[in-house]
């Protein structure tokens, strides 16, 4: 990455985060954003995790990852405990690229 790119970015970073300061407080308190800063973070991760997941460089892939996350979710759904979601997610991946 170029100094360039590393400037953007920081730049941007340091605005965002300078916004969030600046912004007065009874803004802040309003029910839409209130609920806004709950949500948010949620379709963050979500979005991350979706992008992790089905992208390989350019394409969109389905491998071992969504099998692995397919796994996780349902254990998920039969209420297992978070640790085996997360050891459940892994095997199943695991297995999955060592066929593959």
């Amino acid at each position: 990455m170029s100094w360039f790119g590393i400037l953007a970015i920081s730049s941007i970073a340091y605005f965002t985060k300078l916004t969030g300061i600046l912004i007065p407080q009874r803004i802040l308190e309003k029910p839409y954003f209130a609920n806004l800063a709950v949500l948010l973070p949620t379709a963050l991760l979500a979005a991350l995790t979706a992008v992790q997941v089905f992208a390989k460089q350019n394409d969109v892939v389905v491998d071992a990852r969504f099998a692995g996350v397919l796994a996780g979710v349902i254990a998920y759904k039969l209420k297992a405990p978070f640790i085996v979601i997360v050891i459940t997610a892994a095997v199943v991946a695991a297995i999955l690229r060592a066929i593959i």
